[in-house]
């Protein structure tokens, strides 16, 4: 690289691990309210036999003489401990003590037994227990919270408190999931007993709070939960909804010492994490029903500084990626991959940018055809939602993986076409345009990609043992793991590298050059083309959802939330890529460092089953 050009990138590269390492303070300082509340990340195995991972979060004013209530706090399906944290922010500041737990199969806890869902309450009962003997919780004042499938996991736990010999849970406050509303002979019932119980029922949720006919066809949306007979009932602590007094949503209704209340915020499923309204109906929830030893106004909250920190993290690891692969090549060991001048831009002509246009269009095309298509199969769902035993353990990794692969190959017979077509014909040189690098060089690049990815979680690792953080914008999540998880990455990395490899070579091997004039701005098409069909779907089913009360019928509400955090990675892997190639004229390290990269996101944020 030219002396400026070195100049620069020492910035890039300076600014981006300033941004690391600010974003692991600020993030730290706000979930330690300012280092009055101790963080503890803790392993142990649990009475069910299992390893569980937790965070506790105890504010410095509790003590054995100084009890608190405390609080277990769970994720959803396919997530981690830290997706928690608006709740367990706002609640230690406030004096409570609250864990924050991976389920069984989530995070670092042990992997799910797949036909013992319920083991230990998917380990937040196990952690109940944990809970109650510790010398400065208050006993009388434990109360158990979940998202989605983490208040399934809440609703497990009331089940095996029930069968004790000494009941620990005293409240339960359930977020984006149905509560239990009949017995085991299915008349209604007040399972909850008297325990004091809360519900968030979102207007817009992909998957719960619908009434059903005796044929499984649903009658109501669920943004008309509150006027079902299930809503009524559980209001009405399990009476028949047909005897029932008509109760509504957002008001605390009392009977033998125990509340009932219904939140139905205007939200979808997964917004139920990060939404201020959540937080603050969670907030005034628990100190209603135990009192919050430091009372503050449910509305003041700060938790989104910490989101806002750790999505600061995140684009300095972004950036690191790309500064460090850059200083790397000013070493001997790769010094032999560093481009002093970076590949002429091809010619735009009329006919070139009809193929350009049309490549792109055809690839979105197809690549909103096949994830919707691959979403309707049998087969895959069965893998995908972990019902069939195979070797992928992590069934929505695999799907995503999948999906990924097909378009790789669809987008290498789209550069064949084009390059026998069109690219062959006007002066396309493969080996000029790195497309075909040598093999020495594929594996020297190759070389220096798994340097970049080793010191980018390297730096990860390092300020989550500091600081007890990781860098995310949530649903996704840049975070430490355990090793299981290295092992677990090498069944995915092929397919990924797949659609990565194939990705790179054409963003840079056959679309490389200007838009009118601007080199910057043919990359940032290419960016938008990578995620335009994942972007075309979600709008597509959230449009739908909003006017007919329901998702598109056939298209499941859980592909259109996987679809989330794919749309920004597709995007930075164009940038990451484009960016890379300029410094190197090799399209296959920027390849295999998102290809690592989002390997390692993928298998760190999600569920793992044992069959």
């Amino acid at each position: 690289m030219k002396p400026a050009l070195i100049r620069r990138n020492r910035f890039w590269l300076s600014l981006s691990l300033v941004l690391m390492l600010l974003s692991a303070i600020v993030a730290s300082a706000v979930q330690t309210n300012v280092g009055s509340v101790a963080v503890k990340d803790m392993r142990w195995e649990t009475p069910s036999g299992q390893m569980i991972s937790a965070l506790m979060f105890r504010p410095d004013a509790v003590s054995a003489e100084n009890k608190a209530p405390a609080i277990v706090v769970s994720h959803g399906w396919w997530n981690n401990r830290e997706m928690q944290d608006a709740n367990y922010v706002e609640l230690a500041r406030r004096g409570f003590v609250v864990v924050s737990i991976d389920m069984y199969g989530h995070g670092n806890s042990s992997p799910l037994i797949n036909d013992q869902l319920d083991l230990g309450g998917t380990g937040m009962y196990d952690v109940v227990k944990l809970v109650a003997d510790l010398p400065y919780v208050d006993q009388d004042k434990i109360g158990v919270s979940g998202h989605s499938n983490g208040a399934r996991a809440a609703n497990f736990s009331v089940a095996l408190d029930n069968a004790a010999d000494e009941q620990l849970i005293d409240a339960v406050f359930l977020v984006d999931n149905d509560p239990v509303y009949t017995d085991a002979d299915g008349a209604y019932a007040n399972v909850y007993g008297t325990r004091d119980v809360g519900l968030v029922a979102d207007q817009y949720d992909e998957f719960f709070f619908r009434s059903y006919s005796p044929e499984g066809v649903a009658l109501t949306p669920p943004r008309d939960y509150i006027t079902t007979p299930n809503a009524q009932s559980f209001l009405n602590f399990g009476a028949d909804p047909a005897d029932a007094q008509q109760r509504g949503a957002g008001q605390f209704y009392e009977e033998n010492g125990a509340t009932r209340i219904v939140y139905t915020p205007a939200e979808t499923h997964p917004w139920g994490t990060i939404s201020q309204t959540t937080v603050a109906s969670q907030i005034e929830f628990w100190e209603a029903t135990f009192g919050a030893p430091t009372p503050i106004d449910a509305g003041a909250q700060v938790w989104q500084i910490k989101e806002t920190a750790t999505a600061v993290g995140l684009i300095g690891f972004g950036i690191f990626l790309v500064a460090f692969t850059r200083a790397l090549l000013g070493t001997r060991a790769f010094a032999g991959l560093r481009v002093t001048e970076t590949r002429e831009l091809a010619g735009t002509t009329r006919t070139g940018l009809a193929w350009f246009w049309g490549g792109l269009l055809v690839s979105a095309l197809f690549s909103g055809a096949s994830y919707v298509w691959l979403s309707q199969q049998p087969l895959m769902q069965g893998i995908a939602f972990n019902v069939l035993p195979t070797i992928f353990t992590q069934g929505a990794v695999f799907f995503i993986a999948t999906w990924a692969a097909i378009n790789g190959v669809a987008g290498l017979i789209i550069m064949l076409v084009s390059y026998f077509a069109f690219g062959r014909k006007n002066d396309l040189d493969l080996r000029a345009a790195g497309v075909l690098p040598g093999w020495k060089t594929f594996f020297h690049g190759i070389g220096l990609g798994a340097v970049v990815v080793a010191a980018a979680f390297a730096i990860v690792f390092v300020l989550d043992y500091f600081f007890t953080t990781d860098f995310r914008l949530w649903v996704l999540a840049v975070k430490a793991f355990e090793a299981d998880k290295l092992w677990i990455a090498l069944l995915y990395v092929p397919f990924f590298l797949v659609y990565f490899f194939a990705n790179s070579v054409a963003i840079n091997g056959f679309n490389r050059f200007t838009l009118r004039g601007k080199e910057w701005l043919n990359t940032l098409v290419l960016a938008l083309a990578n995620s335009i069909a994942p972007i075309v779907l979600v709008i597509a089913q959230y449009t739908t959802f909003f006017i007919t009360g329901e998702t598109i019928p056939g298209f499941g509400g859980i592909f259109s939330i996987w679809l989330f955090p794919v749309i920004v990675i597709l995007a930075v892997s164009a940038v990451i890529s484009r960016k890379i190639y300029r410094a190197t004229n090799n399209p296959y390290i920027g390849g295999f460092i998102n290809a690592a990269v989002v390997t390692l996101i993928s298998v760190s944020n999600t569920l793992t089953v044992a069959y």
